[in-house]
């Protein structure tokens, strides 16, 4: 059985949807509704005024004309009667009375001789004191006092009446020092046929008005939105990029000053970013030269060290011991600089937009396994890929994203480290789990920045914080996506998303293949 309170909600929930459904999105919609509503109202106030001052104007015209016609009968006939009149007499001169200009039904009442009250009607039945109402006949028959103004003992009175849904109009006075008292009777039905008319004639000049305000609300709308949909245009494209959009101007109202506000915007705008744009070229510049530069004494430098480093190793301990640890600082902090020079370089491609794929199909297992293989991982990693499952992929961008995943990990989390292969869809999902203390909370969402450190006390690791943000762009290359984040038992989880075949995604950007790019960027990055 439905409850009165379920029955209430159902009735809010369903008066809510409709309010909800009767929002007006639209602003030329709007525009129409408030001029139709406006015209409506001011049509439909001058309708009611004009009808209710013409209905008072015609009801009391006619009024006016009977009641006067009715006193003049009065006068003429009526008072001619004896103070007794006989039955006969009544019956007559209620004839008489009703042939006036008026054509007025006529009701004559009377005390005959022997006392009683006698009726003269000039319609026979069809007009009786029963059709008089009685407050009428009461103020009718009402001996007023005589003073100075008031020189008559009974006066006329008159009464609007309705009966089967037509108007009458209802008269009546007494004859002065006599017994008769007379009632008309009229019927204010073609008047209220002419009221009838004039009322549909002005619904339908309100209904005309109620158009031509929505044919004036639809230009007006077009005249304002014009240029307010020209400035949406202009907007949307300047959002796009096409900074060089303007509006043309003209006239001086409050949308010409709009206009030429956004073209000055637009133009502070374009300057700006011009600006930026610039010092961000020259900035890459500035970057990609000086790592061209240090490449050549860095080779110098390279083989100096490796010369070095192999005098460390060799049994005939040719080096001083003394001088032992600089060399071997030397050597740890050269390979560093190699490093960071080759991630560098390839940051500045990313940024350029000349990096580039070369897709090749790819066994997932057997590249993680030569990933792991080229730098003595094999000890700490456990791999769970099933071999043979083939993708389209960058080879050597998707060993430096392993690279860079798998080598923070055992950095920064310790081992083992699992790396666990799996398909979805047609996505290739690769998970790198340590068994670490995880990532601080307020490190997450910046692991992917260059040069971020999760430890500022650490400044001079071997790490230079470029292999995530390395990783990623070469992720966001292939159209795939790496996140971040702590395994419910512990340790952080890296999750790198491939598409199979990303050659269909690329098709439309040229960046993403059939070139190749420089520089290995393996360098492990730093939490």
């Amino acid at each position: 059985m439905t409850k009165p309170q379920d029955k209430l909600r159902g009735w809010a929930a369903a008066r809510k949807a409709l309010l909800s459904g009767l929002r007006f999105t639209s602003l030329r919609l709007r525009l129409v509704v408030v001029f139709g509503l406006v015209a409506l109202t001011a049509a439909v106030s001058a309708s009611g005024i004009a009808y209710w001052l013409n209905r008072e104007a015609v009801l009391t015209r006619t009024q006016d004309a009977v009641l006067r016609d009715f006193e003049q009968e009065m006068r003429n006939h009526a008072s001619m009667l004896p103070v007794h009149p006989a039955q006969d007499e009544l019956q007559r001169t209620a004839g008489q009375m009703a042939n006036s200009s008026q054509r007025f039904s006529v009701l004559l009442t009377a005390e005959a001789a022997d006392g009683k009250m006698i009726t003269g009607n000039s319609e026979l039945d069809t007009f009786t004191l029963e059709d008089v109402p009685k407050s009428l006949q009461k103020a009718v028959n009402k001996q007023q006092p005589l003073t100075s103004t008031n020189t008559s003992a009974y006066h006329l009175y008159w009464q609007r009446i309705t009966e089967h849904d037509k108007s009458y109009l209802v008269g009546g006075a007494r004859v002065i020092d006599g017994s008769t008292t007379g009632y008309m009777l009229k019927s204010l039905e073609p008047e209220a046929k002419d009221l009838n008319s004039l009322a549909w004639s002005l619904g339908i000049a309100t209904g005309l008005a109620l158009i031509g305000s929505a044919l004036l609300a639809q230009a007006a709308a077009t005249t304002v939105l014009k240029p307010v949909h020209r400035l949406g245009i202009a907007a949307r494209r300047l959002g796009e990029g096409k900074l060089d959009t303007r509006l043309r101007v003209s006239g001086t109202d409050e949308l010409a000053d709009l206009s030429r506000t956004f073209n000055r915007t637009a133009e502070s705008l374009e300057k700006r970013v011009a600006d930026m744009s610039a010092r961000d070229e020259a900035s890459r510049r500035f970057v990609a030269d000086m790592s061209h530069e240090l490449r050549t004494p860095l080779t110098a430098i390279t083989a100096v060290t490796e010369i070095l480093e192999e005098e460390l190793d060799a049994e005939t301990g040719s080096v001083d011991p003394m001088i032992e640890p600089a060399v071997r600082l030397v050597v740890s902090e050269t390979r560093r600089l190699g490093d960071l020079v080759e991630n560098l370089m390839e940051v500045t491609r990313f940024d350029a937009g000349t990096a580039r794929l070369i897709l090749d199909d790819v066994d997932i297992a057997d590249q993680i396994t030569a990933c792991i293989d080229a730098r003595a991982w094999l000890d700490a990693v456990e791999l769970d890929a099933e071999r043979g499952r083939m993708a389209r992929l960058d080879p050597r961008r998707l060993d430096v994203i392993l690279a860079n995943l798998i080598g923070n990990a055992l950095k920064h989390g310790g081992s083992p480290v699992r790396v666990s292969v799996r398909v979805e869809g047609e996505e290739l999902v690769i998970e790198v789990q340590d068994h670490g203390p995880g990532i601080p909370e307020d490190v997450l969402p910046h692991v992917f920045d260059r040069f971020y450190k999760a430890s500022a006390s650490r400044p001079r690791s071997e790490g230079s914080g470029l292999g995530l943000s390395i990783a990623l762009e070469n992720a966001h290359i292939h159209g795939g996506e790496i996140t971040a984040a702590n395994a419910p038992e512990g340790g952080a989880v890296f999750t790198l998303r491939l598409p199979r075949d990303p050659s269909e995604l690329l098709a439309d950007h040229p960046r993403g293949r059939d070139a190749s790019a420089h520089g290995n960027g393996t360098e492990g990055p730093t939490g």
